[in-house]
Protein backbone atom coordinates (compact mmCIF):
# COMPACT_ATOMS: atom_id res chain seq x y z
CA UNK A 1 0.00 0.00 0.00
CA UNK A 2 2.82 2.37 0.84
CA UNK A 3 4.41 1.66 -2.52
CA UNK A 4 1.16 2.43 -4.34
CA UNK A 5 0.76 5.69 -2.44
CA UNK A 6 4.29 6.74 -3.36
CA UNK A 7 3.62 6.04 -7.02
CA UNK A 8 0.36 8.02 -6.91
CA UNK A 9 2.13 10.99 -5.39
CA UNK A 10 4.79 10.83 -8.13
CA UNK A 11 2.29 10.80 -11.01
CA UNK A 12 1.68 14.59 -11.04
CA UNK A 13 5.44 15.19 -11.06
CA UNK A 14 5.87 12.70 -13.90
CA UNK A 15 3.16 14.45 -15.92
CA UNK A 16 4.80 17.80 -15.30
CA UNK A 17 8.19 16.46 -16.41
CA UNK A 18 6.58 15.08 -19.58
CA UNK A 19 4.98 18.46 -20.28
CA UNK A 20 8.29 20.20 -19.72
CA UNK A 21 9.97 17.78 -22.12
CA UNK A 22 7.45 18.56 -24.84
CA UNK A 23 7.77 22.28 -24.23
CA UNK A 24 11.56 21.97 -24.36
CA UNK A 25 11.15 20.57 -27.86
CA UNK A 26 9.18 23.67 -28.88
CA UNK A 27 11.89 25.87 -27.40
CA UNK A 28 14.63 24.04 -29.30
CA UNK A 29 12.70 24.34 -32.55
CA UNK A 30 12.25 28.04 -31.96
CA UNK A 31 15.95 28.52 -31.24
CA UNK A 32 17.02 26.46 -34.26
CA UNK A 33 14.88 28.69 -36.50
CA UNK A 34 15.74 32.00 -34.88
CA UNK A 35 16.22 33.55 -38.31
CA UNK A 36 12.59 32.71 -39.15
CA UNK A 37 11.06 34.30 -36.07
CA UNK A 38 9.41 37.69 -35.81
CA UNK A 39 11.02 40.12 -38.27
CA UNK A 40 12.81 43.13 -36.84
CA UNK A 41 10.45 45.95 -35.94
CA UNK A 42 11.18 49.66 -35.50
CA UNK A 43 10.83 48.87 -31.80
CA UNK A 44 12.07 45.31 -31.22
CA UNK A 45 10.20 45.23 -27.93
CA UNK A 46 6.83 45.44 -29.71
CA UNK A 47 5.21 42.46 -31.42
CA UNK A 48 3.18 43.28 -34.55
CA UNK A 49 -0.63 43.25 -34.68
CA UNK A 50 -3.14 43.90 -37.46
CA UNK A 51 -3.39 47.56 -38.47
CA UNK A 52 -6.86 48.22 -36.97
CA UNK A 53 -5.58 47.07 -33.57
CA UNK A 54 -2.19 48.75 -33.98
CA UNK A 55 -3.97 52.12 -34.22
CA UNK A 56 -5.72 51.40 -30.93
CA UNK A 57 -2.83 50.05 -28.85
CA UNK A 58 -0.54 52.70 -27.27
CA UNK A 59 2.68 51.00 -28.47
CA UNK A 60 1.26 50.15 -31.89
CA UNK A 61 1.46 46.46 -31.00
CA UNK A 62 1.93 44.02 -28.14
CA UNK A 63 4.81 45.13 -25.95
CA UNK A 64 7.08 42.25 -24.95
CA UNK A 65 6.90 41.49 -21.26
CA UNK A 66 3.38 42.86 -20.89
CA UNK A 67 0.15 41.24 -19.69
CA UNK A 68 -2.88 41.92 -21.90
CA UNK A 69 -6.19 40.59 -20.57
CA UNK A 70 -9.07 39.65 -22.88
CA UNK A 71 -12.01 38.89 -20.54
CA UNK A 72 -14.81 36.59 -21.73
CA UNK A 73 -17.64 38.07 -23.73
CA UNK A 74 -19.10 38.21 -27.25
CA UNK A 75 -16.20 38.12 -29.69
CA UNK A 76 -13.46 37.55 -27.10
CA UNK A 77 -11.98 34.50 -28.86
CA UNK A 78 -12.06 36.26 -32.23
CA UNK A 79 -10.36 39.26 -30.65
CA UNK A 80 -7.64 37.06 -29.16
CA UNK A 81 -6.97 35.41 -32.54
CA UNK A 82 -6.94 38.80 -34.27
CA UNK A 83 -4.36 40.06 -31.75
CA UNK A 84 -2.05 37.15 -32.53
CA UNK A 85 -2.57 36.62 -36.27
CA UNK A 86 0.02 39.14 -37.46
CA UNK A 87 2.60 37.81 -35.00
CA UNK A 88 1.97 34.27 -36.22
CA UNK A 89 2.19 35.23 -39.89
CA UNK A 90 5.56 36.83 -39.17
CA UNK A 91 6.95 33.62 -37.68
CA UNK A 92 6.14 34.12 -34.00
CA UNK A 93 5.46 31.20 -31.67
CA UNK A 94 2.17 31.09 -29.74
CA UNK A 95 0.91 28.88 -26.93
CA UNK A 96 -2.68 28.38 -25.75
CA UNK A 97 -3.21 26.79 -22.34
CA UNK A 98 -6.51 25.62 -20.84
CA UNK A 99 -8.74 26.27 -23.87
CA UNK A 100 -9.99 22.85 -25.08
CA UNK A 101 -12.79 24.43 -27.13
CA UNK A 102 -10.49 26.45 -29.35
CA UNK A 103 -11.20 25.58 -32.98
CA UNK A 104 -7.99 25.10 -34.95
CA UNK A 105 -9.84 25.62 -38.26
CA UNK A 106 -11.13 29.00 -37.06
CA UNK A 107 -7.63 29.82 -35.80
CA UNK A 108 -6.11 29.00 -39.18
CA UNK A 109 -8.72 31.07 -41.02
CA UNK A 110 -7.94 33.99 -38.70
CA UNK A 111 -4.30 33.83 -39.82
CA UNK A 112 -2.69 31.63 -37.15
CA UNK A 113 0.05 29.33 -38.47
CA UNK A 114 -0.76 25.99 -36.88
CA UNK A 115 2.81 24.70 -37.17
CA UNK A 116 3.83 27.45 -34.73
CA UNK A 117 0.94 26.97 -32.34
CA UNK A 118 1.44 24.97 -29.12
CA UNK A 119 -1.86 23.75 -27.62
CA UNK A 120 -2.16 22.43 -24.05
CA UNK A 121 -5.97 22.16 -23.81
CA UNK A 122 -6.29 20.36 -20.47
CA UNK A 123 -3.31 21.04 -18.19
CA UNK A 124 -5.34 20.34 -15.04
CA UNK A 125 -3.58 21.23 -11.82
CA UNK A 126 -0.37 21.92 -13.80
CA UNK A 127 -1.85 24.94 -15.55
CA UNK A 128 0.44 27.49 -13.90
CA UNK A 129 3.57 25.36 -14.30
CA UNK A 130 2.84 24.71 -17.99
CA UNK A 131 2.11 28.39 -18.63
CA UNK A 132 5.35 29.39 -16.94
CA UNK A 133 7.32 26.89 -19.04
CA UNK A 134 5.72 28.15 -22.27
CA UNK A 135 6.58 31.74 -21.38
CA UNK A 136 10.23 30.66 -21.34
CA UNK A 137 10.29 29.78 -25.03
CA UNK A 138 7.38 31.33 -26.93
CA UNK A 139 6.50 34.86 -28.01
CA UNK A 140 2.94 34.94 -26.64
CA UNK A 141 0.96 32.65 -24.33
CA UNK A 142 -2.83 32.63 -23.97
CA UNK A 143 -4.06 31.45 -20.57
CA UNK A 144 -7.61 30.30 -19.78
CA UNK A 145 -9.10 28.56 -16.77
CA UNK A 146 -6.96 30.20 -14.09
CA UNK A 147 -10.04 31.25 -12.11
CA UNK A 148 -11.31 27.66 -12.05
CA UNK A 149 -8.24 26.45 -10.17
CA UNK A 150 -8.38 29.33 -7.71
CA UNK A 151 -5.30 31.23 -8.83
CA UNK A 152 -3.97 33.57 -6.14
CA UNK A 153 -2.75 37.13 -6.44
CA UNK A 154 0.79 35.90 -5.83
CA UNK A 155 0.46 33.42 -8.71
CA UNK A 156 -0.66 36.23 -11.02
CA UNK A 157 2.33 38.32 -10.01
CA UNK A 158 4.71 35.41 -10.60
CA UNK A 159 3.36 34.79 -14.10
CA UNK A 160 3.53 38.51 -14.94
CA UNK A 161 7.12 38.62 -13.66
CA UNK A 162 8.00 35.58 -15.76
CA UNK A 163 6.54 37.27 -18.81
CA UNK A 164 8.63 40.40 -18.19
CA UNK A 165 11.82 38.40 -17.62
CA UNK A 166 11.41 36.32 -20.78
CA UNK A 167 10.10 39.07 -23.04
CA UNK A 168 6.90 37.18 -23.81
CA UNK A 169 3.32 38.47 -23.86
CA UNK A 170 0.84 36.90 -21.44
CA UNK A 171 -2.81 37.02 -22.57
CA UNK A 172 -5.25 35.84 -19.87
CA UNK A 173 -8.74 35.14 -21.21
CA UNK A 174 -10.38 36.41 -18.03
CA UNK A 175 -10.31 39.46 -15.75
CA UNK A 176 -6.75 39.90 -14.52
CA UNK A 177 -6.01 42.41 -11.74
CA UNK A 178 -2.71 44.14 -12.45
CA UNK A 179 -2.81 43.60 -16.23
CA UNK A 180 -1.03 46.28 -18.26
CA UNK A 181 -3.92 46.45 -20.73
CA UNK A 182 -7.41 45.02 -21.06
CA UNK A 183 -9.23 44.61 -24.37
CA UNK A 184 -12.91 43.73 -24.47
CA UNK A 185 -15.75 43.53 -26.98
CA UNK A 186 -19.28 44.87 -26.66
CA UNK A 187 -22.26 45.86 -28.83
CA UNK A 188 -21.76 42.81 -31.03
CA UNK A 189 -24.08 42.74 -34.03
CA UNK A 190 -23.97 40.28 -36.89
CA UNK A 191 -24.52 41.65 -40.38
CA UNK A 192 -25.91 39.85 -43.40
CA UNK A 193 -29.39 38.76 -42.35
CA UNK A 194 -32.01 40.39 -44.57
CA UNK A 195 -34.54 42.99 -43.53
CA UNK A 196 -37.99 43.99 -44.81
CA UNK A 197 -39.73 41.32 -46.88
CA UNK A 198 -36.67 39.09 -46.60
CA UNK A 199 -36.29 39.66 -42.86
CA UNK A 200 -34.72 36.73 -41.03
CA UNK A 201 -33.02 35.40 -44.19
CA UNK A 202 -29.56 35.94 -45.57
CA UNK A 203 -25.92 35.09 -44.94
CA UNK A 204 -23.87 36.06 -41.91
CA UNK A 205 -20.95 37.94 -43.45
CA UNK A 206 -19.41 39.93 -40.64
CA UNK A 207 -19.85 41.02 -37.05
CA UNK A 208 -19.70 44.61 -35.86
CA UNK A 209 -18.15 45.06 -32.43
CA UNK A 210 -16.99 47.88 -30.24
CA UNK A 211 -13.50 47.11 -28.90
CA UNK A 212 -12.62 48.94 -25.71
CA UNK A 213 -9.09 49.41 -24.40
CA UNK A 214 -8.31 50.13 -20.76
CA UNK A 215 -5.09 50.08 -18.80
CA UNK A 216 -1.89 51.87 -17.97
CA UNK A 217 -1.34 55.08 -19.86
CA UNK A 218 -4.96 55.11 -21.08
CA UNK A 219 -7.50 57.78 -20.13
CA UNK A 220 -9.85 56.64 -17.31
CA UNK A 221 -12.77 56.24 -19.71
CA UNK A 222 -10.72 54.02 -22.01
CA UNK A 223 -10.47 54.08 -25.79
CA UNK A 224 -13.00 52.64 -28.23
CA UNK A 225 -12.73 51.39 -31.79
CA UNK A 226 -15.55 50.18 -34.00
CA UNK A 227 -14.38 47.14 -35.93
CA UNK A 228 -15.60 44.28 -38.08
CA UNK A 229 -14.59 41.09 -36.26
CA UNK A 230 -14.66 38.92 -38.19
CA UNK A 231 -14.72 40.89 -41.41
CA UNK A 232 -16.13 39.15 -44.49
CA UNK A 233 -12.65 37.86 -45.35
CA UNK A 234 -12.32 36.22 -41.92
CA UNK A 235 -9.89 38.80 -40.55
CA UNK A 236 -10.42 42.17 -38.89
CA UNK A 237 -11.29 45.50 -40.53
CA UNK A 238 -11.80 49.06 -39.38
CA UNK A 239 -15.08 50.88 -39.04
CA UNK A 240 -18.65 50.07 -39.88
CA UNK A 241 -21.34 52.26 -41.36
CA UNK A 242 -24.72 52.49 -39.70
CA UNK A 243 -26.42 51.02 -42.76
CA UNK A 244 -23.91 48.18 -43.14
CA UNK A 245 -22.60 49.52 -46.47
CA UNK A 246 -19.00 48.70 -45.59
CA UNK A 247 -19.83 45.11 -44.71
CA UNK A 248 -21.80 44.74 -47.95
CA UNK A 249 -18.91 46.08 -49.98
CA UNK A 250 -16.36 43.80 -48.32
CA UNK A 251 -18.49 40.67 -48.52
CA UNK A 252 -20.39 41.05 -51.77
CA UNK A 253 -18.64 38.11 -53.41
CA UNK A 254 -18.04 35.96 -50.35
CA UNK A 255 -20.72 33.52 -49.14
CA UNK A 256 -21.28 33.28 -45.42
CA UNK A 257 -23.66 31.21 -43.30
CA UNK A 258 -27.23 31.40 -44.54
CA UNK A 259 -29.98 31.81 -41.95
CA UNK A 260 -33.71 31.68 -42.52
CA UNK A 261 -36.74 29.50 -43.22
CA UNK A 262 -36.01 27.37 -40.17
CA UNK A 263 -33.00 25.74 -41.86
CA UNK A 264 -29.33 26.64 -42.26
CA UNK A 265 -27.96 26.46 -45.78
CA UNK A 266 -24.36 25.35 -45.49
CA UNK A 267 -21.99 27.04 -47.89
CA UNK A 268 -18.87 25.16 -49.11
CA UNK A 269 -16.37 24.70 -46.30
CA UNK A 270 -13.80 26.84 -48.09
CA UNK A 271 -16.12 29.85 -48.16
CA UNK A 272 -18.18 29.63 -44.94
CA UNK A 273 -17.64 32.18 -42.21
CA UNK A 274 -16.54 30.31 -39.09
CA UNK A 275 -17.34 31.88 -35.76
CA UNK A 276 -14.53 31.65 -33.23
CA UNK A 277 -16.44 33.37 -30.46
Amino acid sequence: MARAATRSEADPQERLELARGLLHGYQNRAQDRAQDRVPAQPDARVLPVAEPLARLLPAGGLRRGSTVAVPPGPGSTSLMLALLAELSRGGGWIGVVGRPGLGVVAAAEAGIRLERLALVPRPGADLLAVTSALLDGLDAVVLAGAERIGISGADRQRLAARSRQRGAVLLPMEPWPGADLELSCSDAQWHGIGTGLSGGCGRLRSRRVRVRLRGRGIAPGGLDARLLLPAPDGGIAEGWAADGARADQLGADRPGVAVGGGDRERAPASSRTRVAG
